[in-house]
This record gives structure tokens, C-alpha cells and sequence, in this order.
């Protein structure tokens, strides 16, 4: 078996998560995770050819006086290896009461609003962070007891935008056995140990009860099945968005109709995908989990007499052949109007009514596979450009009267009007769709459907811009 730094290189090279010359930031709380990641990526860094850029380290101000001292540690750490560091402060407890979430849910948010920050601000392609196997075990289960599809299943992914995992492959207690053996002290979180937090009660009681009672090494296997099950929905995901192409509406007070009939004749497997997308549009964060979902298709189908469902944040109605799904804090709302807003690379563009958000993040070593990927079709949420056509800036907008693209394999330019009827944009949709523009306002994107020839990847191309479509509530449960 490999060391721990051969591992963590041959993760970094196997998923190019820091490709050469990138630059890459640590984010780092002062736990022994983030600590050994740290020293992992400060290692590595010459090796593989990426710049360690420095630290960044959110102080969440939920502990007092153990939060201080937390940030102290990490400035310590950082000033003795000659690091720069950032850092922020975030109220999170206030974060919690104003968007009525958990305090779990609202830290969450927080660190990767501030990691999206600090990337822009150090001119940084990329910030890492230490989740391990354990982690990636532990979420699984997480996801299990709440009910989550293959998709949630599918765990914490090795890269999502500009944030990368590097240490998924390494277990925690191998990160101590490193630590010790370095003589690196690290900061230990109390809160850690409190059982009424789930995350904790799945780590310290579910997880060796598991290992006691089938002898086995129950978070290789979780992990391992994490992994075919990313593999897998990813396939799922498409066919669920080409059925909820036919079958879905959104309509002019942004609530979301399904055809009850058409769905229902899904095999059962897609409908639940698809009634848990479209979950996830009604622009609640709450968690929807398999008995939600259920109760969504109970209301499609022509038996019994309800004809309502609340769940988390949400109001479902069955109004004559079709399903009404909408957000009970935002169903009155008017649809946005128009939005233009800059897109730094790397770094976010959040859209005005937050219900989408695009990343860009910049790779300066250009994967040959990449340009075959635009010909064959990949995850329609994710776009490769040519870091050319972004040299002027970019920007994210809504549509205009007369726009028109040259849509990726064909030689003429066509209606942005066109194309949005051809990918079946419902009508009252196509405001909301966001296009990505260079400085000459060309659409080189139109976010989750069509990539333009001007942005093509070709085999002159030096280096290209990653873009990325978040839709609100796919952040996850990631720690």
C-alpha cells in the first residue's frame, strides 16, 4: 500500500485536482484534518508542480473565546512556515436565525461563501479542504438514515468548482499517526464530541457499532460505495432532466407543475429523480428526504383523497392533472427581471434571485480528453472554455431581444429564442436562464444547455476557464 503522500499525489493527478502552475489555497480551521492538509499540500506543492498560495480560516464566532484561539493557532501556524493567511468572521448563530436553518447548515454555507471569496481575492484557482474517508463514510450514512436518492448517496466529490478534497482517499486516524510523527500539535473542537449534533453521533457511536457487528472495515466499504453510486447518478441525472423536459412547467408565480399522468407512467426509479429536482427548484434549502419525495408522487396518483402536502418549507397541491409544487416563503414573489452581473475568474456569480449561481475556475494544463467531452456531451451543468475567449472578462446576464448564438458543431448562428424552445426551456423559464458572455457581450454558454463554437477547446488552446451551474440547494451535506 502506498504512503500517505504517494496517495494523496496519486488522488491529486487521478482527479486533477491542482493541475501544474495552479495555485492553491488551504482552507484550514486549526483541527487535525486541515492541519495535516497543511503540511500535505505545503510538501506536495513542488512535486507536483502546483503553488501552495497560503492559508484562509473562517472564524465561525460560535465557541468565544475557543473560536479566538482557534484563529490564533492558525495565524501561528502560517507565520511559521512563511504562509500567507486570510481571515474572516462570520456571525453564524445570526446566519441561523435569519434564514432558519441549522446552525450545521448555516456554518456550511458560510465557509464556502467565504472560500468562493478568498479564492477571487488571492488570485487562487483553487482552495482545499480536509475531508477524509471517515467523512465521506460518515455523510453516506447521514444521507442513508435521511433518505437521499443515488445522487445525495454519491457523497462529498473530490472537486466541486474551485474547492478540491485531495485527502478523500486517506483515513483520519492515518492524518494523527502523520501528525504525531511530524510533532504538529492541532486544535481539538469540544462541540466535536456533543452527540445531539448528527454528524457526531454517526461518528462516534454508529460507525464502530457497525464495524463491531459485521467485523469489517465498515468505511472502506461505505466510501467504496459512495464512489459508484457519484459514478452512477450522474448517468441518472441526465435522463431525469430529459423526462422533466417533457413533463414539468414552471408557471408565471414560479411554481413548479408536473403532468401527474406522465410522471406517474415513469419507471419509478426516474420519477422520484425527477420529483427530487424539482424539489430542489422551489428555491427552498431545506432537506427533502424519501418520505417527502413519496408524498409527492402519492398526490400524482389517481387513488385516494388527499389533495395537499407540507413538507419542509414547501406546499404541494394536486390541482386537476397536474402536481403544484412551490416555496410557502416565496410562491407569491414576482419573477425576477432582468440581471447582469460580472463573473471573476475563478470565482461566483450569484444571480440576483439566487436561485442559480455560476463558478468559473481557471486550468492551466489543458486535459486532451476535454476537447472530446464538447463533442460527445458531459454533465450539461458544466462547461469548458477556451480561457481566450474570457481574456476581456465575462459576465452573467439574462436574455435580450435579439440574441443569437453559433451553437457548438454547427456553422451558422442561430435564435437564442430557438434554442431555448428546442431544449424545451419551459416559456416562463427562459428569463431565468443564465448566459455567460465575454467582454463583446457573445454568449459562449448558455448555463446547462448549450456551449458556444466561440468558446470552443481546441488543440491550440493554452489553458480554459471551467464553468460550473449551481443550483440553490446543491450544496449538500459535506461537513
Amino acid at each position: 500500500m502506498m504512503t500517505l503522500l504517494p496517495r494523496v499525489r496519486h488522488a491529486i493527478d487521478r482527479d486533477e485536482l491542482a493541475p501544474p502552475g495552479s495555485r492553491v489555497l488551504a482552507a484550514v480551521s486549526g483541527g487535525s484534518d486541515s492541519v495535516a492538509l497543511f503540511h500535505v499540500l505545503r510538501q506536495l506543492a513542488g512535486e507536483c508542480g502546483f503553488v501552495f498560495a497560503g492559508v484562509v480560516h473562517l472564524n465561525h464566532g460560535l465557541r468565544g473565546e475557543e473560536s479566538d484561539a482557534d484563529e490564533s493557532f492558525c495565524r501561528a501556524l502560517a507565520a511559521e512556515y512563511g504562509q500567507p493567511i486570510e481571515v474572516g468572521r462570520r456571525d453564524v448563530a445570526q446566519l441561523a436565525r435569519d434564514e432558519r436553518v441549522s446552525i450545521e447548515v448555516a456554518a456550511r454555507r458560510a465557509r464556502y461563501d467565504f472560500f468562493a471569496d478568498a479564492v477571487g481575492r488571492l488570485n487562487a484557482d483553487r482552495i482545499a479542504t480536509g475531508h477524509t474517508r471517515d467523512d465521506q463514510a460518515e455523510t453516506f450514512l447521514l444521507r442513508v438514515l435521511r433518505g437521499a436518492g443515488a445522487t445525495g448517496l454519491a457523497g462529498i466529490r473530490p472537486r466541486r468548482g474551485p474547492v478540491i478534497r485531495p485527502l478523500l482517499d486517506v483515513r483520519r486516524d492515518e492524518l494523527l499517526a502523520w501528525l504525531a510523527s511530524l510533532g504538529q500539535p492541532f486544535r481539538t473542537d469540544a462541540s466535536n464530541r456533543d452527540l445531539r449534533i448528527p454528524r457526531n453521533w454517526v461518528r462516534h457511536r454508529l460507525v464502530p457499532l457497525l464495524a463491531e457487528q459485521l467485523n469489517a472495515d465498515i468505511v472502506e466499504v461505505l466510501a467504496r460505495e459512495a464512489t459508484v453510486l457519484r459514478d452512477e447518478a450522474l448517468f441518472l441525472d441526465r435522463l431525469a432532466n430529459d423526462a422533466a423536459a417533457h413533463l414539468e412547467t414552471v408557471l408565471p408565480d414560479r411554481r413548479i407543475r408536473l403532468d401527474a399522468r406522465a410522471l406517474t407512467g415513469l419507471p419509478v426509479a426516474l420519477a422520484r429523480r425527477v420529483v427530487r429536482q424539482a424539489l430542489g427548484r422551489t428555491e427552498n434549502p431545506q432537506f427533502h428526504g424519501f418520505d417527502h419525495v413519496e408524498q409527492v408522487l402519492a398526490l400524482a396518483r389517481p387513488v385516494g383523497d388527499r389533495s395537499t402536502a407540507d413538507l419542509p418549507g414547501v406546499r404541494v397541491e394536486r390541482n386537476g392533472s397536474g402536481v403544484v409544487l412551490y416555496n410557502r416563503g416565496t410562491s407569491a414573489r414576482p419573477a425576477p427581471s432582468g440581471f447582469s452581473c460580472d463573473l471573476p475568474v475563478p470565482g461566483r456569480a450569484v444571480i440576483p434571485d439566487r436561485s442559480w449561481a455560476v463558478e468559473a475556475g481557471r486550468e492551466r494544463r489543458v486535459p486532451r480528453q476535454l476537447i472530446a467531452k464538447q463533442a460527445v456531451g458531459g454533465d450539461p451543468d458544466v462547461a469548458f472554455i477556451d480561457a481566450a475567449a474570457a481574456a476581456g472578462g465575462l459576465a452573467v446576464r439574462s436574455r435580450r431581444p435579439g440574441d443569437s448564438l453559433r451553437p457548438l458543431g454547427l456553422q451558422g448562428r442561430k435564435k437564442l429564442q430557438d434554442v431555448l424552445v428546442d431544449r424545451k426551456v419551459p416559456r416562463n423559464e427562459r428569463d431565468r436562464v443564465p448566459l455567460v458572455v465575454d467582454a463583446q457581450d457573445r454568449i459562449l454558454w448558455v448555463a446547462g444547455h448549450v456551449l458556444s463554437e466561440d468558446a470552443r477547446v481546441t488543440d491550440s488552446t493554452r489553458s480554459v476557464v471551467v464553468l460550473k451551474l449551481i443550483r440553490n440547494g446543491e450544496e449538500g451535506d459535506e461537513a
